[in-house]
């Protein structure tokens, strides 16, 4: 008889263990999951912060583009009107 006792215990120490054993390993994988999803978080945002920057800069230099499209709008219709004036003054009158 105890032998048989002693087996039992043996076998409940066994499953023990083994239900011990994957409950430690869930808590691992669930910490590295963890981890790895601060990490990726971490990332995620470095790569936002990048995106928002750069996004500023192209703003910026669209601003800028515009601006001088319209000065140089400017200046073409002040010469196209400056060329008109002169080849207007160049033709003889017809009176």
């Amino acid at each position: 008889m105890r032998e048989t006792a002693l087996g039992a215990a043996l076998r409940r120490l066994e499953g023990a263990v083994g239900v011990l054993e994957a409950a430690s390993t869930r808590i691992l994988d669930a910490r590295r999951t963890g981890a790895e999803r601060d990490t990726e978080i971490a990332l995620l945002g470095d790569d936002r912060a990048r995106l928002a920057e750069e996004l500023d800069l192209s703003n910026a230099r669209t601003t800028r583009l515009e601006s001088t499209n319209r000065d140089v709008a400017r200046r073409l219709d002040k010469a196209i009107e400056t060329i008109q004036d002169v080849l207007g003054r160049d033709q003889p009158s017809k009176d």
